[in-house]
């Protein structure tokens, strides 16, 4: 189960690549909710009914529409420099940002020498992870330990809302991205601050009523996915803790 005191540091660790992407509906009565059995490794399948494509005109699903009730998505990553060897089933994970449990640790066919995870409904409806899908990176970071290094911010890995790219642009050794974002967000978002962008600590350039800024240096670029973000891509954002407990206490 997922400790709620667990932190991370918006450091990535690692960018694992999915290797399988399966949707599962809810089950009928009785049934069981998953299966373990990693996908052939083919395009994310959509859960049947109303929502799936072809479905006589009706929305396909998309990370920002309302996921069926009951509906998840089981995720097998493969990790590039984490050891497969020191994770466990039940330890937490960040995933570009969203804190998901490991239910699984090394599979079969496609899903060799990777760990898998499963997005709930109510994740999958707050969160960009809808939109995975077999070869995509995804930014990775364990939860801290006791005694390990704080060397970015106090991040929850729970997320708040998503951001859209709208600006970038690369000034010498920096690439500047624009992200829009909701008031509710934006709310907790300051110049010389912190906000963690699909999981990756950052500091905020410039922020004005409808949208922000931050750079990233050519390590960041190289060691997480921010770098192959393309405009109109939506990445979870998670508005610095301390600014909404700061909130609270000072509301009347």
């Amino acid at each position: 189960m997922v400790n709620a005191v667990e932190m991370f540091t918006g450091l990535v660790e690692d960018t694992g690549v999915v290797v399988s992407a399966q949707w599962i509906a809810a089950p009928a009565p009785g049934a069981p909710v998953e299966g373990s059995a990693p996908s052939s490794g083919g395009p994310t399948s959509m859960p049947p009914g109303p929502h799936a494509p072809g479905s006589g005109g009706a929305p396909n699903l998309d990370p920002l529409s309302r996921v069926p009730p009951g509906s998840a998505l089981a995720l097998w990553i493969r990790p590039q420099r984490i050891p497969l060897a020191e994770l466990s089933v039940g330890e937490s994970i960040c995933h570009d940002g969203a804190c998901l449990t490991v239910t699984e640790v090394g599979g079969v066919g496609p899903a060799s020498g990777a760990y898998r995870v499963l997005a709930g409904a109510e994740t999958l409806a707050r969160t960009a992870l809808a939109a995975l899908a077999t070869g995509k990176r995804v930014n990775l970071e364990r939860a801290l330990k006791v005694g390990d290094r704080l060397g970015g911010h106090w991040v929850t890995g729970h997320i708040d809302g998503l951001g859209e790219l709208t600006s970038r642009s690369d000034e010498g050794a920096n690439l500047v991205l624009g992200f829009d974002a909701k008031r509710p967000i934006l709310r907790y978002v300051v110049e010389k601050g912190s906000i963690a962008v699909s999981g990756v600590s950052l500091t905020v350039n410039s922020v004005d009523d409808i949208q922000f800024w931050v750079a990233i240096i050519p390590h960041t670029r190289e060691h997480t996915n921010l770098g192959e973000l393309t405009l109109g891509d939506r990445v979870n954002l998670e508005a610095d803790i301390l600014a909404k407990h700061i909130e609270k206490l000072v509301k009347p």
